[in-house]
């Protein structure tokens, strides 16, 4: 097993355990070495959303769905970072381009920006 495997390992395993400190650390290192790694992107983006650094996590977040912007799980990641930083008619946009991807309006019904 190579370094980076057993890193990216012990990232999933610490995400797992809810432990979201060494999870960023690991995916951190993991990335550092495959910059291009978006699986590890994404648990990176999950495991600051998590520990509620939400500006990384939103961060993390855009360069993905520059990528895979057809990504419905980070769009919706990202939709909640933007809310749990107050940022509500921003993350209505995302909601949007979120609801027309899927196929389904009930990702902006009912959210207060739209009401």
């Amino acid at each position: 097993m190579t370094d980076t495997m057993l890193t990216w390992t012990q990232g999933v395993y610490a995400f797992d355990r809810k432990d979201y400190g060494a999870a960023v650390e690991h995916f951190s290192q993991v990335l550092a070495a495959e910059p291009g790694n978006l699986n590890c992107r994404e648990y990176l983006a999950r495991a600051q959303y998590h520990r509620a650094s939400l500006g990384p996590a939103e961060q993390e977040a855009r360069r993905i769905l520059e990528v895979d912007p057809t990504n419905e799980y980070v769009q919706m990641l990202l939709a909640r970072a933007l809310e749990r930083q107050g940022r509500h008619e921003e993350a209505a946009g995302v909601r949007r381009v979120l609801a027309a991807l899927s196929g389904d309006a009930r990702h902006a019904a009912g959210h207060r920006a739209f009401a």
